[in-house]
């Protein structure tokens, strides 16, 4: 018969060695960032699909969440396309104008300081939904965004994500609102909100199994791969989005390791000057969350 002390000893044994590896993590995170000094802040949410442990730090803090906010608004789109309320082969007009949040005067956006410039070239045309979120997530295109926005509703995006148990994630408005920005009427995001976002995508539990795994391709076709995927071994499979502003830089994304469930890592940072040095902060620290998640 089995001693009932030998599996509380047992559990307990096991449970020490988890502790043990979360405090090494935070340990690994602590010596990535150090460097930068105590205005450097990093928000962490790891959550492993194989185990269902989730790790965080600091993920509660609302930051500005940069071109990370584009994720809802692609969530919104196949939303209203799977309620019937659009379709995303739908053509919407390529323009540069947009109303501002504060008192709906006119604002443009410069393409200088856009990452993606081709569809500037094609203002007066159209092009459909379906191409406008690609552009948006995998190019992090601000007109395509701010295109969208107009067409699915600000309010409405952030009304999903409550839906979603996320509603810490709030787009308030599109980019380059220079008036809202001087008002403090900004985009917020957390590290947790996203987390939970990515989970459900990753778990076709958003808007729906065929919806979700058509974003989650969206996800994997991201051009900017220097921030979580560059920790990673090579060839790892990662759905993820990118965003930074001055002093700021995030990456969320799902990362498919052989072989395994998934897991959901969301870094945000702020107060490191350098944008390169903060990419090098993410990777260093996606690095860490493997080896806490696969062991190797």
């Amino acid at each position: 018969m089995a001693k009932p002390w030998l599996a509380v000893y047992v559990y307990l044994l096991a449970a020490c060695a988890f502790e043990s590896q979360k405090a090494t993590f935070d340990d690994k995170v602590h010596t990535v960032i150090a460097p930068y000094g105590s205005g450097a802040v990093v928000e962490i949410a790891l959550h492993d699909l194989e185990t269902g442990r989730a790790h965080l730090i600091r993920a509660d803090e609302p930051i500005h969440p940069a071109s990370t906010m584009k994720v809802p608004v692609m969530l919104e789109a196949y939303r209203q396309a799977e309620a019937g309320l659009i379709k995303l082969d739908d053509q919407l007009e390529i323009k540069n104008q947009f109303a501002s949040l504060v008192d709906g005067s006119p604002y443009t956006l410069d393409a200088a300081d856009d990452s993606e410039t081709t569809l500037y070239k094609r203002i007066g045309g159209k092009a459909a939904v379906r191409e406008l979120v690609l552009l948006m997530i995998t190019e992090s295109s601000n007109l395509a965004t701010n295109i969208l926005i107009e067409k699915l509703g600000a309010v409405n995006v952030t009304n999903f994500m409550k839906k979603l148990d996320a509603g810490d994630l709030k787009v308030l408005r599109g980019v380059e609102d220079d008036k809202a920005f001087a008002a403090g009427m900004n985009n917020v995001g957390t590290a947790r909100g996203l987390m939970t976002i990515l989970t459900r995508l990753a778990e076709g539990t958003a808007v729906s199994k065929t919806a979700d795994a058509a974003m989650m391709d969206v996800l994997r076709a991201q051009k900017f791969n220097d921030g979580i995927p560059a920790g990673l071994p090579k060839g790892t499979v990662v759905a993820h989005k990118t965003g930074s502003i001055t002093n700021v830089y995030h990456d969320a994304a799902v990362v498919e390791p052989p072989g395994r469930k998934p897991f959901v890592l969301v870094v945000m940072t702020r107060g490191i000057e350098a944008d390169h040095a903060a990419r090098k902060v993410v990777a260093e620290i996606a690095r860490a969350a493997y080896e806490e998640v696969v062991g190797r």
